[in-house]
């Protein structure tokens, strides 16, 4: 059985739009949808009158936000089963527990009460950086619209990290019916870029050659397991948080890797990954890969 696809409400604009957005993966998947919300009741106690359930004031207006949350996904597919669930504890802390039995983690690029001025949230960029499932932080001017551009963009990376965005990325162009667009960067080193013109463009092809064969050796498995796929190699030059910015430009989503590395904490995430979550224009997946 599919584990559940949950998406973290606050019933913020971004929220919602990440909800919305969880309601059309979910439908894509066959997955059920777990709409989540986490607060402490203590916050909001001294700015709302007691209510006469008796119950704190702040876990009345959770479990508002949650239940209207639930009707607004019910409304927009009733084909999807869904449930909410309020808990009390801070959001990062009940996402990041969420994902321990999620398909994948939706959030939205700003949370309730943040300033609007921020490029990313911090739950969002914590949840992106330390989740043990895939994170999509939904994101970009339009990212309710369906299909738009038909791809999925992937940025294929070090080997460590490249395998399970890769795979991530294929079974989301499958279930959309559209073309994977795998990204391979790569630079020159500076000593190269300084030498003869001549010897410059013949090191230039060299690793143009050995991207090209990484790329081909990451999609392998990829075009294997799902035949009927369209895949788009693309290798450029260049600094991998740019090519991929530019790539996620025509995208309708953009799905990146990172390492987990064991025994370390704090975030998680290479600079592709945190350019992408704060300026991309389109939904981003980051893709836990452990080593």
């Amino acid at each position: 059985m599919e584990l559940p696809l949950v998406v973290g409400v606050d019933g913020s604009e971004s929220s919602l739009l990440a909800a919305d957005w969880a309601v059309d993966e979910a439908a894509r998947h066959g997955l059920a949808l777990r709409l989540v919300h986490g607060a402490r009741w203590e916050r909001y106690e001294r700015a709302l009158p007691p209510f006469t359930t008796g119950r704190p004031a702040g876990e009345v207006m959770a479990q508002n936000i949650v239940a209207a949350c639930v009707e607004r996904a019910r409304l927009r597919d009733p084909a999807v089963k869904v449930s909410g669930e309020v808990l009390p504890d801070d959001a990062t802390a009940v996402l990041l527990h969420a994902a321990t039995d999620a398909f994948a983690l939706v959030v939205g690029d700003r949370g309730r009460g943040e300033v609007s001025g921020l490029l990313l949230g911090s739950v969002s960029l914590a949840v992106a950086a330390r989740a043990v499932c895939p994170a999509v932080v939904v994101r970009g001017a339009r990212p309710d619209v369906r299909g738009s551009f038909g791809s999925v963009v992937v940025g294929v990376g070090d080997a460590a990290e490249h395998t399970g965005a890769v795979r991530f990325a294929a079974r989301e162009a499958q279930a959309r019916g559209c073309a994977l667009t795998a990204v391979r960067a790569w630079r020159r080193p500076a000593h190269e870029r300084e030498g003869r013109p001549l010897a410059g463009d013949d090191a230039s092809t060299a690793h143009d050659d050995r991207a090209s064969a990484e790329l081909e050796n990451a999609v392998r498995e990829a075009v294997r397991e799902h035949p009927g796929l369209s895949v788009q190699r693309r290798v450029v030059e260049g600094p991998a948080h740019r090519v991929l910015l530019d790539a996620a430009a025509g995208a309708d989503l953009v799905v990146v890797g990172a390492a987990r590395r064991h025994g370390r904490f704090g975030l998680q995430l290479g600079r592709a990954a945190h350019t992408l979550l704060h300026h991309s224009a389109c939904p981003v997946v980051v893709v836990p890969q452990r080593i």
